[in-house]
């Protein structure tokens, strides 16, 4: 069967509407995001359109800060300095990817920990690794919460997570982990990947590379999270996944698109609603 992300998606986006209405009417404080995008990329414009939008239905107040490719590294820092002090904004979302003259890393470590919405800071990252409750990265945030609403059981299960990135693979092999799955880390250089991937209970496939993931390597019942999107030379999006014989053998399975990608900017939400109900205690 098909995991419908966009159903759960907006199952999300209303639990997040309205918790920021109970907190606004019980404490004044209405959540807000601070968002960073430097320079003119179509694709990084359209996608802050997107969160400014769900952040205007979910209720949360949303800032934009649109800043020209020149802008120095110095200036940069500046901002991101002044959103950390700023009391009205809980969350800080720095659009990547930055411009060669920008020192992405820099950039980013510069953002309070308090305010990592995206949970990319090596603080945040530290406490996922050890148990901690930092901010969690709101891709493999949006993940768990898909398998949630299937009713997969992590605990005692075997979870392959294919895809070694910081932002995908590496903090949902924590958090699977986290749920008491055994979980295996593959990547490109993992010598039988078919085998790895043959044994799984739950298959998060997060390589960035169509169809990467054969469909006849499913475990007949598996899960199947699939969170690449890849263009074909015909225009269509595909995932990491072969999807059609894949769902033959899945007992559940995310399609490409309509899957993991309607979850990210809904747990971004819900990330800046946790900060700004953190700002109280």
């Amino acid at each position: 069967m098909m995991i419908d992300g966009k159903a759960v998606a907006k199952q999300v986006r209303e639990e997040v509407r309205r918790d920021t209405e109970r907190l606004r009417n019980d404490h004044g404080v209405v959540p807000g995001l601070g968002v960073v995008l430097v320079g003119e990329d179509p694709a990084s414009r359209l996608y802050v359109r997107n969160k400014e939008k769900a952040c205007t239905e979910a209720g949360i107040r949303s800032v934009e800060h649109l800043l020209p490719a020149s802008v120095t590294q110095h200036e940069l820092l500046d901002l991101i300095e002044r959103l950390n002090q700023d009391p009205a904004i809980h969350g800080i979302l720095v659009q990547l990817p930055l411009p060669d003259s920008i020192a992405t890393d820099r950039i980013l470590e510069a953002v309070s920990p308090d305010k990592d919405v995206d949970g990319f800071h090596p603080v945040n990252q530290g406490l996922l690794l050890s148990g901690g409750t930092g901010f969690r990265p709101c891709t493999p945030l949006g993940i768990m919460r898909l398998l949630d609403s299937v009713g997969c059981e992590l605990k005692g299960k075997t979870a392959v997570v294919v895809g070694r990135s910081n932002i995908v693979g590496k903090p949902v092999a924590l958090m699977l982990l986290e749920r008491h799955a055994t979980v295996t880390l593959c990547h490109s250089r993992t010598a039988d990947l078919g085998a790895e991937v043959g044994r799984a209970d739950v298959v998060v496939a997060a390589v960035g590379k169509a169809h990467a993931i054969r469909g006849e390597w499913i475990k007949p019942g598996a899960v199947v999270i699939d969170v690449g999107i890849n263009r074909l030379p015909t225009g269509k999006l595909a995932g990491d996944v072969e999807f059609e014989s894949a769902r033959e053998r899945a007992s559940w399975i995310s399609p490409v698109p309509g899957g993991v990608g309607p979850m990210t900017i809904c747990m971004l939400l819900s990330n800046t609603l946790l900060s700004a109900q953190r700002s109280l205690e």
